[in-house]
Protein backbone atom coordinates (compact mmCIF):
# COMPACT_ATOMS: atom_id res chain seq x y z
CA UNK A 1 0.00 0.00 0.00
CA UNK A 2 1.36 3.43 -0.91
CA UNK A 3 0.57 5.03 2.47
CA UNK A 4 2.24 2.20 4.42
CA UNK A 5 5.30 2.52 2.19
CA UNK A 6 5.38 6.27 2.78
CA UNK A 7 5.19 5.68 6.55
CA UNK A 8 8.10 3.27 6.30
CA UNK A 9 10.11 5.89 4.43
CA UNK A 10 9.41 8.45 7.16
CA UNK A 11 10.51 6.00 9.85
CA UNK A 12 13.76 5.34 7.99
CA UNK A 13 14.30 9.07 7.58
CA UNK A 14 13.80 9.61 11.30
CA UNK A 15 16.35 6.92 12.14
CA UNK A 16 18.88 8.35 9.71
CA UNK A 17 18.38 11.86 11.07
CA UNK A 18 18.83 10.59 14.62
CA UNK A 19 22.21 9.13 13.65
CA UNK A 20 23.25 12.37 11.99
CA UNK A 21 22.27 14.41 15.05
CA UNK A 22 25.37 13.06 16.76
CA UNK A 23 27.53 15.26 14.55
CA UNK A 24 25.41 18.41 14.27
CA UNK A 25 23.64 20.74 16.68
CA UNK A 26 21.19 22.08 14.09
CA UNK A 27 19.14 19.02 13.14
CA UNK A 28 16.10 19.31 10.90
CA UNK A 29 12.60 18.38 12.21
CA UNK A 30 11.67 14.77 11.48
CA UNK A 31 8.19 13.29 10.92
CA UNK A 32 7.58 10.02 12.78
CA UNK A 33 5.33 7.09 11.96
CA UNK A 34 2.95 8.17 14.75
CA UNK A 35 2.13 11.38 12.89
CA UNK A 36 4.22 13.56 15.23
CA UNK A 37 6.96 15.92 14.10
CA UNK A 38 10.04 15.93 16.32
CA UNK A 39 12.84 18.51 16.43
CA UNK A 40 16.01 16.50 17.11
CA UNK A 41 18.13 17.90 19.90
CA UNK A 42 21.81 18.75 20.02
CA UNK A 43 24.26 15.93 20.84
CA UNK A 44 23.37 14.55 24.27
CA UNK A 45 19.98 16.29 24.35
CA UNK A 46 16.51 14.83 23.83
CA UNK A 47 14.32 15.72 20.86
CA UNK A 48 11.24 17.91 21.23
CA UNK A 49 7.81 17.40 19.69
CA UNK A 50 6.75 20.47 17.72
CA UNK A 51 3.39 22.17 18.12
CA UNK A 52 1.02 22.63 15.17
CA UNK A 53 1.93 26.33 14.97
CA UNK A 54 5.64 25.47 14.83
CA UNK A 55 4.99 22.87 12.13
CA UNK A 56 3.08 25.43 10.06
CA UNK A 57 6.05 27.80 10.22
CA UNK A 58 8.39 25.17 8.77
CA UNK A 59 6.80 25.37 5.33
CA UNK A 60 6.00 22.55 2.92
CA UNK A 61 8.17 20.81 0.31
CA UNK A 62 7.79 22.38 -3.11
CA UNK A 63 6.31 20.50 -6.06
CA UNK A 64 8.55 19.12 -8.78
CA UNK A 65 8.44 18.68 -12.55
CA UNK A 66 7.53 15.05 -11.88
CA UNK A 67 4.46 16.20 -9.95
CA UNK A 68 3.35 18.42 -12.84
CA UNK A 69 3.86 15.64 -15.39
CA UNK A 70 1.92 13.21 -13.17
CA UNK A 71 -1.04 15.56 -12.73
CA UNK A 72 -1.17 16.47 -16.43
CA UNK A 73 -0.90 12.82 -17.44
CA UNK A 74 -3.55 11.69 -14.96
CA UNK A 75 -6.03 14.23 -16.33
CA UNK A 76 -5.65 12.73 -19.81
CA UNK A 77 -5.72 9.23 -18.33
CA UNK A 78 -9.05 9.94 -16.61
CA UNK A 79 -10.48 11.51 -19.76
CA UNK A 80 -9.96 8.26 -21.65
CA UNK A 81 -11.85 6.46 -18.87
CA UNK A 82 -14.74 8.91 -19.41
CA UNK A 83 -14.68 8.10 -23.12
CA UNK A 84 -15.02 4.43 -22.23
CA UNK A 85 -17.89 4.95 -19.77
CA UNK A 86 -19.79 6.98 -22.39
CA UNK A 87 -20.07 3.82 -24.50
CA UNK A 88 -21.83 1.72 -21.87
CA UNK A 89 -25.45 2.83 -21.98
CA UNK A 90 -26.09 1.92 -25.63
CA UNK A 91 -23.98 -1.25 -25.76
CA UNK A 92 -24.29 -3.21 -22.51
CA UNK A 93 -26.45 -6.27 -21.99
CA UNK A 94 -26.49 -5.87 -18.20
CA UNK A 95 -28.54 -3.74 -15.84
CA UNK A 96 -25.71 -3.20 -13.34
CA UNK A 97 -23.02 -1.99 -15.74
CA UNK A 98 -24.62 1.44 -16.38
CA UNK A 99 -24.66 2.01 -12.60
CA UNK A 100 -20.99 1.12 -12.41
CA UNK A 101 -20.23 3.41 -15.35
CA UNK A 102 -22.08 6.24 -13.63
CA UNK A 103 -20.01 5.81 -10.44
CA UNK A 104 -16.83 5.73 -12.49
CA UNK A 105 -17.95 8.82 -14.38
CA UNK A 106 -18.57 10.78 -11.18
CA UNK A 107 -15.27 9.80 -9.56
CA UNK A 108 -13.23 10.56 -12.70
CA UNK A 109 -14.89 13.98 -13.15
CA UNK A 110 -14.28 14.86 -9.49
CA UNK A 111 -10.62 13.89 -9.68
CA UNK A 112 -10.12 15.75 -12.97
CA UNK A 113 -11.50 18.88 -11.28
CA UNK A 114 -9.09 18.47 -8.35
CA UNK A 115 -6.12 17.82 -10.64
CA UNK A 116 -7.01 20.81 -12.81
CA UNK A 117 -7.33 23.06 -9.76
CA UNK A 118 -3.88 21.91 -8.58
CA UNK A 119 -2.31 22.95 -11.90
CA UNK A 120 -4.16 26.26 -12.11
CA UNK A 121 -3.22 27.21 -8.53
CA UNK A 122 0.46 26.83 -9.49
CA UNK A 123 0.26 28.51 -12.88
CA UNK A 124 1.00 25.25 -14.70
CA UNK A 125 -0.51 24.31 -18.05
CA UNK A 126 -3.74 22.35 -18.05
CA UNK A 127 -3.54 19.76 -20.88
CA UNK A 128 -5.93 19.71 -23.78
CA UNK A 129 -8.48 16.94 -23.79
CA UNK A 130 -7.44 13.62 -25.29
CA UNK A 131 -9.68 14.31 -28.29
CA UNK A 132 -7.77 17.56 -28.97
CA UNK A 133 -4.32 16.02 -28.71
CA UNK A 134 -2.45 15.04 -31.86
CA UNK A 135 0.07 12.57 -30.44
CA UNK A 136 -0.15 9.12 -28.92
CA UNK A 137 -0.91 8.64 -25.24
CA UNK A 138 -0.97 4.85 -25.28
CA UNK A 139 2.55 4.88 -23.86
CA UNK A 140 1.14 5.90 -20.49
CA UNK A 141 0.42 2.85 -18.32
CA UNK A 142 -3.11 1.55 -18.85
CA UNK A 143 -3.98 3.77 -21.82
CA UNK A 144 -5.84 1.92 -24.56
CA UNK A 145 -4.64 2.12 -28.13
CA UNK A 146 -6.81 3.46 -30.94
CA UNK A 147 -7.38 -0.12 -32.08
CA UNK A 148 -8.55 -1.22 -28.63
CA UNK A 149 -10.92 1.71 -28.33
CA UNK A 150 -12.31 0.94 -31.76
CA UNK A 151 -12.80 -2.71 -30.80
CA UNK A 152 -14.70 -1.63 -27.70
CA UNK A 153 -16.86 0.88 -29.56
CA UNK A 154 -17.78 -1.65 -32.26
CA UNK A 155 -18.81 -4.40 -29.82
CA UNK A 156 -22.14 -4.85 -28.06
CA UNK A 157 -23.99 -7.10 -25.63
CA UNK A 158 -22.00 -9.68 -23.67
CA UNK A 159 -18.87 -9.11 -25.76
CA UNK A 160 -18.92 -5.40 -24.94
CA UNK A 161 -19.43 -6.10 -21.24
CA UNK A 162 -16.42 -8.40 -21.13
CA UNK A 163 -14.19 -6.01 -23.08
CA UNK A 164 -15.29 -3.00 -21.05
CA UNK A 165 -14.48 -4.63 -17.71
CA UNK A 166 -11.19 -6.10 -18.91
CA UNK A 167 -10.05 -2.84 -20.46
CA UNK A 168 -11.19 -0.67 -17.55
CA UNK A 169 -9.40 -2.93 -15.05
CA UNK A 170 -6.27 -2.64 -17.21
CA UNK A 171 -6.79 1.13 -17.37
CA UNK A 172 -7.11 1.46 -13.59
CA UNK A 173 -4.04 -0.70 -13.01
CA UNK A 174 -2.15 1.76 -15.19
CA UNK A 175 -3.23 4.66 -12.97
CA UNK A 176 -1.92 2.79 -9.91
CA UNK A 177 1.37 2.24 -11.75
CA UNK A 178 1.58 5.98 -12.42
CA UNK A 179 1.13 6.69 -8.71
CA UNK A 180 3.83 4.16 -7.85
CA UNK A 181 6.21 5.74 -10.36
CA UNK A 182 5.57 9.20 -8.89
CA UNK A 183 6.11 8.18 -5.26
CA UNK A 184 9.06 5.98 -6.16
CA UNK A 185 10.89 8.92 -7.75
CA UNK A 186 11.40 12.55 -6.77
CA UNK A 187 7.69 13.42 -6.78
CA UNK A 188 4.88 13.29 -4.25
CA UNK A 189 6.71 15.28 -1.55
CA UNK A 190 4.35 18.23 -1.65
CA UNK A 191 1.48 17.37 0.70
CA UNK A 192 -1.38 18.21 -1.67
CA UNK A 193 -0.08 16.21 -4.63
CA UNK A 194 0.70 13.30 -2.28
CA UNK A 195 -2.90 13.39 -1.03
CA UNK A 196 -4.22 13.50 -4.60
CA UNK A 197 -2.06 10.56 -5.64
CA UNK A 198 -2.99 8.53 -2.57
CA UNK A 199 -6.69 9.22 -3.11
CA UNK A 200 -6.47 8.14 -6.75
CA UNK A 201 -4.59 5.00 -5.76
CA UNK A 202 -7.28 4.07 -3.23
CA UNK A 203 -10.16 4.78 -5.61
CA UNK A 204 -8.66 2.73 -8.41
CA UNK A 205 -8.13 -0.26 -6.12
CA UNK A 206 -11.71 -0.21 -4.85
CA UNK A 207 -13.08 0.05 -8.39
CA UNK A 208 -10.80 -2.73 -9.66
CA UNK A 209 -12.14 -5.00 -6.92
CA UNK A 210 -15.73 -4.20 -7.89
CA UNK A 211 -15.10 -4.72 -11.61
CA UNK A 212 -13.24 -7.99 -11.00
CA UNK A 213 -16.30 -9.36 -9.21
CA UNK A 214 -18.56 -8.31 -12.09
CA UNK A 215 -16.21 -9.85 -14.62
CA UNK A 216 -16.33 -13.16 -12.75
CA UNK A 217 -20.13 -13.14 -13.01
CA UNK A 218 -20.16 -12.92 -16.80
CA UNK A 219 -21.17 -16.07 -18.74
Amino acid sequence: MVIRRRAAILVAAAAAAAMLSGCTSDAEPVATDSGRTVQLGAPGEDGRELTQDEIAELGQPEYTDSDVAFVQGMIMHHEQALLMTSLVEERTARDDLPKLAQRLDVSQHDEIAQLTAWLEARGEQVPLSVAQQHHDHDRMPGMLTYEQLTELAESSGAEFDRLFLEYMIFHHEGAIEMVDELLGGDGGQESEVFQLASHIDGDQRVEISRMTRLLAELP
